[in-house]
């Protein structure tokens, strides 16, 4: 379990870094292509969770891993989603719920401060 975690919370400050540069490139250098650009990494980071993480699973226990896989395969989804509509702004609301605060943790990030409790 320990590898599985350690793999999502990289995945999660790749996904941090690539907000904060397209914040960056955004609001600091007006650069709406290298924010579109930046979103679509996003995207396809998450687009591959669930097959970047395949080789971390088999260390899982029965009981647990349908859940991880599943819930693996739901980010994923969503973000290919968000690559076949080809929007940025869906792509800039992945793992936000409609009722973010600016500051709480995203949903990625909540899942693993919950894995983390219960392992």
């Amino acid at each position: 379990m320990t590898d599985f975690l350690n793999f999502l919370s990289d995945q999660i400050r790749q996904v941090r870094n690539i907000e904060s540069t397209a914040h960056d490139l955004l609001h600091n250098a007006g650069d709406d292509a290298g924010y579109r650009d930046a979103m679509h990494r996003k995207a396809e980071l998450l687009a591959n969770l669930s097959a970047n993480a395949a080789p971390f699973l088999d260390a899982l226990s029965l009981e647990r891993r349908p859940m991880i896989e599943h819930k693996l395969d739901m980010f994923s989804q969503s973000a290919r989603r968000s690559l076949d509509i080809g929007s940025v702004f869906y792509m800039s609301a992945l793992l936000y719920p409609d009722d973010h605060k600016p500051g709480e943790p995203n949903t990625l990030e909540l899942w693993l401060a919950e894995l983390e409790r219960s392992k």
